[in-house]
């Protein structure tokens, strides 16, 4: 990774700005991204903003700023976007400070911030130097969520199709999916996840991979057919279903055939089972049946040590004493064949014994 701090003139940043929807925040004579459009709509507060004018027009300096030198000779804001953007929007007029915009300064007032000289180190090096440092940096203020992060390496004509249907307030995966998903939009929390799905969580691969494809229609039928999964498997909503990572259960279970309506009729029967401590679970359960996703409710101490007593501290299979502590409470009856987490179910084990019970 090579760096190299340089003293770039604001008159020369805000040269050829731009901030529109469409294009993102641009500068620089057009060499630079000041806010790339896989990044989200944060603006400075007021005060945070004015302290950034104040702080130039008095000359003094402010915090260094990173920017990434792209193969193509342009350059992304990798730290400082905020400070950059307050900058360019004031020179614009776009906002007064004390009553002042910057078309009423004198002559002298406004060369002064022109001419002022931002820090600025210019990165260059592969895709994942620059993640990692970008990462590294990205320590302070209002931070980069990991996709953003991301979305800052791996930019190119596939991240933007692919916002198209994951990263804008109303876009399509919302529409569909917003009732499964948990996260925000313009956090890109949408976009990770379906990514997350389609990739087995090698998110940072798959991206590499299709950084320059000419759209993400993959992902995008990919999300889709997961979607209409979810709703043919599980066609009843609850609030339960907000959330579950569906991507690993729809590329394991895809091509299986499910009565959806056995599988209200027990996910209905499991959600009023109050052993189960994880509702969320149950949607995993039913089709792995690894009770692990369920999160049973265990036996209290009192149960145990109640159990225990009772046993005089025998193992009711090896017929051994043991101390409390060397024992674990297990279902007489297992709770898949019904059996209860109550004090007439509960027994006390030796750890081998309730291990060798549960292996089998």
């Amino acid at each position: 990774m090579e760096i190299k701090l340089k003293e770039i003139p604001i008159k020369e940043v805000y040269n050829g700005y731009s901030n529109n929807d469409i294009e993102g925040v641009v500068g620089y004579d057009g060499k630079l991204d000041i806010r790339p459009q896989y990044q989200r709509e944060f603006i400075y507060k007021d005060k945070q903003r004015d302290a950034v004018i104040n702080t130039v027009r008095k000359d003094r300096p402010l915090n260094v700023m990173y920017w990434a030198k792209n193969k193509d000779g342009k350059f992304g804001v990798m730290d400082g976007q905020q400070r950059t953007i307050s900058i360019c929007e004031y020179i614009s007029s776009k906002f007064a400070i004390n009553y002042q915009y910057f078309h009423n300064l004198e002559k002298g007032e406004q060369e002064q911030i022109l001419n002022y000289n931002l820090m600025v180190y210019f990165c260059e090096g592969t895709e994942k130097e620059k993640l990692n440092w970008f990462e590294t940096i990205n320590i302070a203020g209002e931070k980069l969520a990991d996709q953003e992060l991301k979305n800052a390496i791996y930019t190119g004509t596939w991240l933007s199709d692919a916002k198209r249907y994951f990263s804008k307030p109303n876009c399509a995966a919302k529409d569909i999916g917003g009732d499964y998903l948990k996260g925000f939009v313009i956090r890109q929390d949408y976009l990770e996840t379906a990514i997350d799905w389609i990739s087995n969580g090698n998110i940072k691969e798959y991206m590499a991979v299709n950084q320059h494809k000419p759209n993400a229609n993959e992902l995008w039928l990919y999300f889709q057919k997961v979607i209409n999964w979810i709703n043919v498997v599980f066609p009843k909503y609850r609030k339960e279903m907000k959330g579950i990572p569906y991507g690993s259960l729809y590329n394991e279970f895809k091509d299986s055939e499910f009565d959806s309506n056995k599988l209200e009729e027990e996910i209905s029967k499991l959600m009023e089972d109050e052993d189960v401590t994880k509702k969320s679970g149950i949607y995993f359960y039913v089709l792995t049946r690894n009770e692990k996703y369920l999160n049973l409710r265990s036996f209290t101490e009192k149960q145990k040590r109640e159990s225990y007593e009772k046993q005089k501290g025998i193992c009711t299979i090896c017929n051994k004493h043991f101390e409390l502590s060397e024992m674990e409470a297990d279902h007489i009856k297992p709770w898949h064949k019904g059996g209860k987490t109550k004090d007439d179910n509960c027994q006390m084990l030796c750890t081998e014994d309730n291990r060798k019970k549960s292996g089998k």
